[in-house]
């Protein structure tokens, strides 16, 4: 029997060249730690969607914090509600989605699964983790060819402009009408975006609303669509939604963006949003309800920023 003192290689099953290279086809991201956690394996499918190489993780442990996994309030795993950390724990596996750092600064959505490592004798040698992308592509995406999907989506930011936007805000008001269907908008600005583009330029300004974009369209729910409204703004349509259900999901989005950052040569900066929402009326034309998401959005940045206002649900007498 092999003794799990004899060091990381251990985790790595019989023939494990091979099997690594096994590994390294899968379009998931597989990586083994050690009971201490301590990445002894990580596979070209956590390379694709990390943007961390090998090299930059193994030897390192999880807890180092590289991830930086947080769940959907924002909050923390690593030092506690880790899912490796249960199964090492545990030996049980566990599942969770929660929302990894990219080596860009991005917050990113995926699913994770956990399994522990067990020794000749069942004792808990390590864990396994394999995760996968759990951003939902857009209806229209999946559909459109290269012409139109190009005419539909943002070429800085590569999620969907205005026009999308606006098709799917006619869609939204029409089911409501008809149907009874409620949705929200949520506008969403970044704060002081101007002093990001005149202190650090104007790549670093682009880059910053790509890593917000990003992060929001790794944020919102499987059939929300999310877009570029134009400059720094970003708006959600969240189907199926009143008031608290889009209070949650905008003070979600903040939290994501809140903790993702943005790469300069001096070094990582912290970039936050104001978001305003509005639940839509019955036959409120959708260019109303935008109009009082983006006064909601005002009163978010009176507030001092880095905050979240909901419009009135009723016209004031």
């Amino acid at each position: 029997m092999t003794s799990p003192d004899d060091g990381p290689q251990d985790l790595t099953p019989a023939g494990s060249r091979f099997r690594e290279r096994l590994l390294d086809h899968l379009a998931d991201g597989v990586y083994f730690v050690d009971r201490h956690r301590t990445i002894t394996y990580w596979n070209r499918g956590a390379e694709r969607l990390t943007g961390y190489a090998a090299a930059d993780v193994v030897g390192h442990r999880c807890h180092d914090n590289l991830l930086q996994h947080v769940d959907a309030d924002g909050v923390g795993l690593c030092e506690g509600r880790c899912p490796l950390v249960a199964a090492v724990g545990d030996g049980q596996d566990h599942e969770a989605q929660v929302w990894l750092r990219h080596a860009d600064g991005s917050r990113r959505p995926v699913r994770v699964r956990t399994s522990p490592i067990l020794d000749g004798d069942g004792r808990v040698t390590g864990a396994v983790e394999v995760f996968d992308d759990a951003t939902e592509l857009v209806t229209a995406r999946q559909r459109a060819d290269s012409a139109q999907r190009d005419a539909l989506m943002d070429g800085l930011t590569g999620i969907p402009n205005r026009r999308f936007l606006e098709m799917m805000l006619g869609a939204r008001a029409e089911d409501l009408q008809r149907y009874g269907t409620p949705f929200t908008v949520l506008m969403a600005d970044v704060d002081h975006f101007k002093r990001v583009n005149d202190g650090y330029g104007h790549a670093t300004g682009d880059e910053a609303l790509r890593v917000v974009a990003e992060t929001i369209r790794g944020g919102v729910r499987e059939g929300d669509f999310a877009g570029r409204w134009g400059g720094e703004e970003f708006l959600v349509i969240a189907q199926h939604t009143e008031a608290e259900d889009a209070l949650a999901l905008a003070e979600r989005l903040r939290l994501l963006v809140a903790s993702s950052a943005v790469r300069t040569p001096g070094g990582p900066i912290a970039v936050t949003v104001s978001i305003g929402a509005a639940v839509a009326r019955p036959a409120e034309p959708a260019a109303d309800v935008v109009a009082r998401a983006d006064g909601a959005l005002y009163a978010a940045k009176g507030a001092g920023r880095n905050a979240v206002v909901l419009a009135p649900a009723r016209e004031a007498s």
